[in-house]
């Protein structure tokens, strides 16, 4: 496993080692002592699956403390636009974010900490996209912020008209007026 950085501190691409031949490719997607070695220490205890079509964005999500949540993402079948926004108020890339695409084709993961919002739209017809999470799910801890916050600026790769949004992903805050840790 090979280890990215991004423009922001703490938020690192994880590039697995393709085992490929004329059968198909083989690739370990997580182990726990090289991950420990490599980024951070954790536990992953929850992993979530969506399924998606093109110009479907969720996010951009977040857990407040203490039930904030650490990630590990990727795309199994398609591709997307994956960005993490920085929410640590004493932090100096505060509100600024990094974007990676992840696909089937470069099996990237990406590696959000905690303290960052999570977003991604999808970039192909289909998506299958699966994230591990370090802590579990608490619906009254959840935050947010709106997808298209001027202030931070958020290229999202697509056209805004083919941006497919949930009711909730609709009504959520700036990043000034979103309640953060």
């Amino acid at each position: 496993m090979e280890i990215i950085k991004t423009q922001i501190e703490d938020v690192l691409i994880v590039k697995p080692e393709i085992l490929a031949d004329s059968r198909g490719y083989f690739f370990e997607s997580f182990v726990q002592e090289e991950f420990e070695r490599k980024v951070c220490k954790t536990v992953f205890v929850q992993d979530n699956e969506s399924k998606s079509s093109y110009g479907v964005l969720r996010g951009l999500h977040y857990q407040l403390p203490p039930f904030a949540q650490a990630k590990l993402v990727r795309v199994i079948k398609g591709k997307v636009l994956d960005v993490a926004v920085d929410i640590r108020k004493n932090s100096p890339t505060f509100g600024k974010y990094a974007a990676v695409e992840l696909s089937e084709e470069n099996h990237l993961q990406l590696f959000i900490p905690r303290g960052f919002a999570h977003g991604f739209v999808v970039l192909a017809d289909e998506t299958v996209f699966q994230y591990k999470c370090d802590n579990y799910y608490c619906p009254q801890s959840e935050g947010a912020i709106i997808w298209n916050d001027e202030k931070i600026g958020i290229d999202w790769k697509i056209p805004e008209q083919d941006i497919i949004l949930s009711e909730k992903d609709k009504k959520h805050p700036e990043l000034a007026h979103a309640k953060i840790p």
